[in-house]
């Protein structure tokens, strides 16, 4: 009989690592605190519930995340099945119902007859037997102590951001154009265009706009892919053009000029009765967001159905704690996952719980731990997070950077040269998939 498992957090990682460790036949303990003790971010007590944004980001094979999502697929992965099937219109991107997607997942782990579900929050880490830690960026302090004890080392931390969300029927439609960038798949966004004039104004105020306190905070520990818009605003007057406020692709349809500035908006919900400012993650106070965000052409009358907030992200010195199974160097059978090792993201997190749930099966059926291929996408992030320099050490999405690149004649072309590197990824997973977890 193989031996059981403790799964800690019932975020992406550890719903991931659940439905890997039951689908083989290994009993599971899963503990998540919701809705017995919430964060500050999370709203109910449903499994893999999404506090930030609803969009998982690209679904291209030419986008390292498009080949990380491949590759889950092709491991039988509950939180990508639950996003394809949950997906609502975004372009190139895969974007979710993020309460349908929640409920799916829940649903699928709540009918295994082999996971029995604790409402209960964890607070020492386990000394002995199989578990995975996969208690997320907002890791209670009890428990994030424990784990700081565990590493010897300075718990490590970033301050993140989510956006605002306001209500569909309070858009103005006759200002807004219905577009995705450079026409990429369906029209799946709403488009606020501004004149140079409309964004200056914009930008003034935005800076000067109050921000709640925090404490402790140090601007050099916003991670910069969760940059909130008045960190970026306060960085130069044009920044934000060459990030989310980005007007190129995105041509009015109406005039067929490009506007000097466009904010894009997200649907949010399968309904498309709520959408998301899409790149306005941000730390300003509620009535300051109401204020400045309503100089947004089209969002003037905008009813806001969630703020935008910052919290904190805690996250181990993975290097001098991890092995590139997610096992602890110092103690065997215990893993980590998700965010609160070091990968960024969604797909990322889940990925992690992936390879985590995986090897922790091993475990319980006395197998060796294994380590996936570094040409794949889940077998790179594995393999940063374990041999990154520890004093530099940051999260990190996935990424070719973090991919070795192909031999033989250089490709010049990015996009048919990343295509080739997922190409040549898919085809080592599928070997690795046939000759070691089979």
């Amino acid at each position: 009989m193989p031996k059981s498992v403790t799964v800690i957090g019932g975020g992406l990682a550890g719903s991931e690592a659940t439905w890997q460790l039951a689908k083989r036949g290994i009993p599971v303990d899963l503990y998540e605190m919701r809705p017995q003790k919430m964060t500050p971010a999370h709203k109910t007590g449903e499994l893999a519930e999404l506090v930030c944004t609803n969009s998982m980001r690209s679904n291209q094979l030419s986008n390292a995340v498009g080949l990380l999502k491949e590759e889950m697929r092709q491991l039988d992965s509950l939180v990508m099945a639950a996003a394809d099937r949950t997906q609502v219109p975004a372009g190139g991107a895969l974007a979710v119902d993020r309460d349908d997607f929640s409920a799916y997942i829940t649903q699928k782990l709540h009918s295994l007859t082999n996971v029995t579900f604790h409402d209960a929050e964890v607070k020492t880490l386990p000394q002995a037997g199989i578990a995975i830690v996969a208690t997320g960026p907002l890791t209670s302090d009890a428990l994030a102590e424990q784990i700081q004890q565990f590493s010897g080392a300075q718990s490590l931390h970033f301050f993140d951001a989510a956006a605002p969300i306001v209500a569909a029927d309070s858009i103005d439609q006759e200002i807004v154009y219905r577009k995705s960038r450079y026409d990429k798949g369906e029209a799946a966004y709403l488009n606020c265009p501004m004149t140079q004039e409309e964004y200056e104004n914009f930008a003034q105020e935005l800076v000067k706009a109050e921000t709640a306190a925090v404490h402790s905070f140090e601007q050099d520990n916003v991670f910069e892919g969760c940059m909130p818009i008045e960190v970026m605003a306060a960085r130069g007057a044009k920044t934000m053009l060459f990030g989310p406020l980005k007007p190129v692709g995105l041509e009015d349809p109406r005039t067929g000029k490009l506007p000097y500035a466009v904010v894009q908006l997200r649907q949010d919900n399968a309904a498309a009765s709520m959408y998301n400012l899409v790149g306005f993650q941000t730390h300003l106070k509620y009535g300051e967001q109401k204020r400045v965000f309503s100089l947004i052409p089209g969002l003037a009358e905008a009813r806001f159905i969630r703020y935008g907030k910052m919290h904190r992200n805690t996250y181990m010195a993975s290097p001098a704690v991890l092995t590139k199974s997610y096992e602890a160097q110092k103690q065997a059978g215990l893993f980590f996952a998700g965010q609160v090792t070091g990968v960024e993201g969604y797909v990322e997190s889940a990925g992690s719980g992936l390879v985590a749930g995986i090897n922790a099966a091993r475990a319980a059926l006395g197998q060796a731990v294994v380590s996936f291929p570094k040409t794949t996408a889940l077998g790179s992030m594995a393999n940063y997070v374990t041999t990154a320099s520890v004093k530099h050490f940051q999260p990190m999405n996935a990424s070719f950077a973090l991919i070795p690149g192909l031999e033989g004649k250089k490709v010049r072309n990015k996009r048919e040269r990343h295509e080739k590197i997922s190409e040549r990824s898919l085809a080592q997973l599928a070997e690795f998939k046939q000759e070691v977890l089979t």
